[in-house]
């Protein structure tokens, strides 16, 4: 316990910008993690990904605004740099700027590890030279992979091969880094958390719009492989709005191409049946719908239920619902 204690107090007196960085004073925040920030070059799309074995290290580490830039805070974390980063960046800053900006501002910058891009693609680094090791970083083209508290010397340059060797999307590329990481040992610690933030790369009026993606696993066994599977159902309901928009816009059969896309990316999801049986009734295609709402009701007697009361806000007509409910026992 003295050793402990010991420790902990020569961490305090070591970091003293790490409790006065606000206002109140705060407590350490240890948030040793692997991270990349990037930029999809064909959509301008910007993003940032982080895994950790620390509780919700999504919350303190990734930021990123629409046309604007990306951030990653992290090491013995100052979550100053991702607004404030973004502040400068939005005021026309570049992101390399901004890092020597606040870098120099900041007392405790031997223990941090940030990274930034800007909407241009301009993008910087900084290790501290007191993060714990294996710490390090690269920097390549319209993106940065960063950790620190590594079990090995390999964790960024496995990112590095592996975010530059990638296809499919920015996030598909972004996981690719990240599971990278974690071949390579990873947090020395083990694995806790994990996040994903994608946003546009067009500048938009509100500072909170042009979110395209934001997923966070806060505790979990295994979080790459659950954030996987968040944005497997990410996707699916972006299909599930896509064929919603279709349908305002009268146009069935790509409804239906696009509920058909989100169903086969999640199978088990009774939500996603039931509005496309739903869609299916008030395209006048009953015998289609049918053996939808029939699988529905035998997994779960509460969509009956819930059909008929679909009529009072107009959602489907009181007429098919009597059909569906005499034909579906």
């Amino acid at each position: 316990m003295i050793k402990t204690a010991t420790i902990l107090v020569i961490l305090i007196l070591c970091v003293p910008s790490v409790t006065r960085a606000r206002d109140s004073v705060k407590p350490l925040r240890p948030v040793h993690t692997y991270s990349i920030v990037a930029r999809d070059a064909a959509t301008g799309e910007l993003g940032a990904a982080v895994q950790s074995h620390w509780f919700s290290v999504g919350s303190l580490v990734t930021w990123a605004q629409a046309g604007v830039g990306a951030v990653a805070t992290q090491s013995f974390v100052l979550v100053d740099y991702g607004p404030n980063g973004l502040e400068l960046m939005a005021g026309g800053l570049a992101a390399p700027q901004v890092l020597e900006q606040l870098v120099a501002a900041d007392e405790g910058r031997e223990v941090r590890q940030v990274a930034m891009i800007d909407a241009h693609g301009q993008v910087a680094a900084h290790t501290g030279d007191s993060c714990i090791p294996a710490a390090g970083q690269h920097v390549g083209e319209n993106y940065s992979v960063q950790a620190n508290l590594m079990f090995s010397d390999q964790v960024w340059p496995r990112m590095k091969v592996a975010y530059e060797s990638a296809e499919g999307d920015l996030a598909d590329r972004m996981m690719a880094a990240m599971e990278a990481a974690q071949a390579a040992g990873g947090d020395i610690r083990g694995r806790q958390s994990a996040a994903i933030l994608i946003v546009s790369g067009e500048k938009q009026e509100q500072a909170w719009q042009g979110v395209l993606m934001e997923l966070r696993v806060e505790d979990h066994p295994q979080p790459l492989a659950e954030l996987r599977r968040l944005i497997r159902v990410h996707r699916a309901y972006e299909h599930m709005n896509a064929g919603d928009l279709a349908v305002e816009h009268g146009d069935d059969e790509l409804a239906l191409k696009e509920y058909g896309a989100a169903m086969e990316l999640f199978p088990a999801n009774l939500e996603m049946k039931f509005w496309t049986a739903v869609s299916l009734a008030n395209m006048g295609r009953l015998k289609e719908a049918y053996p939808l709402f029939k699988e529905i009701f035998a997994q779960d007697e509460n969509w009956r239920v819930l059909l008929p009361r679909l009529v009072v806000s107009g959602l489907i007509k009181q007429q098919d619902v009597d059909r569906i409910l005499k034909k579906v026992k």
